[in-house]
């Protein structure tokens, strides 16, 4: 197995024992080749859920851009209840899984068909 196979092992590890969901993992296989290099660099491969900066990162640059939704979904609650579900006091909160719930939320499983 690679790095790549490693880390989805450790995102569904992730969702099944700390967001209480089982994966689907074809999606997320998706959704973690979509994160691109950003998987392997330790500042990048995390979303910081307290920093207003990141949240806006999160929600231009993958939910309007990537998922085409539009501002006036509720982009925020969506954010934060991920976060929630993931719980707040995880300090690593990796970004594919933090996209992979927020892709099943809205739905949106078609774009990565």
């Amino acid at each position: 197995m690679g790095k790549r196979d490693d880390l989805i092992a450790q995102y569904a590890d992730d969702l099944k024992n700390k967001c209480g969901m089982t994966p689907d993992m074809d999606l997320l296989t998706k959704v973690t080749i979509g994160c691109g290099p950003s998987i392997y660099n330790a500042d990048a491969s995390t979303v910081a859920g307290s920093q207003p900066d990141e949240i806006e990162t999160v929600k231009n640059n993958f939910l309007i851009k990537k998922l085409g939704l539009s501002a006036s979904d509720d982009l925020d609650g969506a954010i934060n209840k991920a976060i929630e579900t993931y719980g707040k006091s995880e300090r690593n909160k990796y970004r594919a899984v933090v996209y992979y719930m927020l892709t099943k939320h809205f739905g949106k499983e078609s774009v990565y068909g």
